[in-house]
């Protein structure tokens, strides 16, 4: 896709007003995880130093129009302010006299932090009053938010059709990972999918099918197709009213030249809990009053064995209960060689949504990767094949 970048931009004296996403997990009043502020400090600390008068907006959690005290983004000024070694200024509106007042007061390179947008019902109404009194504050708009871009909001999608719309660098690195992943990707693609059921990942198995060469299927979402085969999946997490559904994505892939992957063994065990008794079964000897909670060794191999041929991998969904030893033994052994062959120059490896991001953390190879996004559902809608409003309003 074609977008405008800040390479195009001469942001000397202008006032830029930088949609980051700064949802952060906090928890007592501290965050827990700073992934996103370090993620988001390039793009502002660029701007301030070519001498832009930086002012950052963001939601933060589900205020749903009101004000509420404990979701003010103030206790983030200071942790972004760390993350950026110089000051930031806080302003306890985004819109209005306290917010004009704030970002008039700015000199060139400093950095003003909006309160939170979602204070105003306006901002997931997507109000062109609300985008018209964010566009107020600035001569340019500059979106670094990619994990906010499926939503059509005021502050993500509404602003950028009032002023000059630029991509900053964390949403240009997403886009350019992104498009690597399956716009045009080095063939063949390998993706593998995981996660717990079936019915929320239709739209995605639908769209990669019709364009990677193989699909290796993982998780709980492998027992739904393999019950839909005939398997008895013993206390296993499954969909039985999906299994039709199941089939029609099998002769769907097969008739697009897709192959899909299933298990060829399972690890199971008695019970959802941390070394339960568990062994390596066949498909056919699913105990049961046992559950299926990894793969087994056989299709470990055997996904590793299909990786050394691949050239890109989108990976979203872990392979088990990877939170949990030893059924987190089949993640981490693909993601230590995913790892291996990304290092190496044979894979261009791109993973996302938030398991894939915690098991990839777990497995110690997130910084390994080629690009491992932090978006979630935008990471999951573009996979989807879906337009983000907050993306297609920055095409050049």
């Amino acid at each position: 896709m074609s977008f405008r970048s800040i390479d195009t931009l001469d942001a000397k004296g202008k006032r830029v007003l930088l949609r980051a996403d700064l949802n952060v997990p906090v928890r007592d009043g501290v965050i827990t995880d700073r992934t996103r502020i370090e993620r988001l400090s390039p793009t502002i600390r660029e701007l301030a130093d070519k001498g832009a008068r930086v002012i950052v907006c963001s939601h933060f959690d589900r205020p749903k129009g009101k004000r509420v005290p404990e979701m003010s983004l103030r206790p983030m000024a200071e942790a972004l302010a760390q993350s950026l070694g110089r000051p930031v200024v806080f302003a306890g509106d985004c819109v209005g006299p306290e917010a004009e007042a704030a970002a008039a007061a700015l000199k060139d390179g400093e950095v003003l932090l909006l309160e939170n947008t979602r204070f105003h019902a306006g901002e997931e109404k997507n109000d062109p009053a609300m985008s018209a009194g964010l566009a107020k504050l600035a001569d340019v708009f500059v979106n670094d938010a990619f994990s906010a871009a499926h939503r059509a909001h005021a502050s993500t999608e509404g602003v950028a059709h009032l002023l000059p719309a630029y991509a900053g660098r964390l949403m240009q690195r997403e886009l350019e990972a992104l498009d690597a992943a399956l716009g045009n990707p080095q063939r063949p693609v390998m993706a593998i999918v995981g996660g717990a059921k079936v019915s929320t990942k239709l739209d995605l198995l639908g769209n990669l099918s019709g364009k990677v060469e193989v699909l290796v299927i993982g998780g709980a979402m492998a027992n739904t197709f393999l019950a839909a085969q005939g398997h008895a999946m013993g206390k296993s997490l499954q969909e039985a009213d999906m299994h039709e559904t199941a089939r029609e994505i099998l002769a769907r892939a097969a008739a697009r030249g897709c192959e899909i992957v299933l298990p060829k063994d399972l690890v199971v065990a008695e019970g959802f809990a941390a070394h339960s008794p568990n062994r390596v079964v066949g498909l056919d000897a699913v105990p049961a009053d046992m559950m299926v909670l990894d793969i087994g060794p056989a299709t470990l191999a055997d996904v590793i064995q299909r990786l050394a041929t691949a050239r890109t991998l989108v990976w979203n969904g872990p392979f088990g209960a990877f939170e949990i030893a030893p059924f987190d033994k089949a993640t981490v052994g693909v993601a230590h060689e995913v790892a291996r062959l990304t290092e190496a120059g044979k894979l261009a490896s791109i993973g996302g949504g938030g398991d894939t991001v915690s098991a990839l953390k777990h497995a110690g190879v997130a910084e390994r990767m080629t690009y491992v996004s932090a978006a979630g559902g935008a990471f999951l809608e573009w996979l989807e094949g879906k337009e983000l409003p907050g993306v297609a309003a920055l095409s050049a």
